[in-house]
This record gives C-alpha cells, sequence and structure tokens, in this order.
C-alpha cells in the first residue's frame, strides 16, 4: 500500500524549499521524526498533523490524501 502521506510530506516540503531539520523545528519535532514520516515507518499525530497543516497551508485530508489540493 502506498504512504500518501509519506509522499506529500516531502513534496510540500520540497516544494518549499526546506529541509528536515528547518521543517522539524517549526513544527516542534526532531529531525528524525520527520524522516520517519517521510519513509513511511511511522505517522504523526494529530498535533502534528495539525502543525504541518497551518505550516504547509494545507488541510489534514490534503496531507493524508483524504483529497486533492
Amino acid at each position: 500500500m502506498e504512504n500518501k502521506f509519506a509522499e506529500t510530506l516531502k513534496s510540500l516540503r520540497l516544494e518549499k524549499g526546506i529541509g528536515q531539520v528547518e521543517l522539524a523545528k517549526k513544527i516542534g519535532v526532531s529531525k528524525a521524526v520527520i524522516s520517519l514520516w517521510e519513509n513511511g515507518l511511522r505517522e504523526p499525530g494529530m498535533s502534528s498533523l495539525i502543525a504541518l497543516a497551518r505550516f504547509f497551508g494545507v488541510t489534514i485530508d490534503y496531507l493524508t490524501g483524504l483529497e486533492d489540493y
């Protein structure tokens, strides 16, 4: 099964032109957590999803692949 969240997160981060370390600092998690999310090894909790959605200006549904932006 494809991990739409992992793909979307990495794509949004690259579009914004920032690294994993910068994103991690912006939303209050470690760089390792961003890496785990982007590699599909872990999924974020609700507070992290909200922080990511706010940071990127997208919906949680978009982040998780439930809707197109």
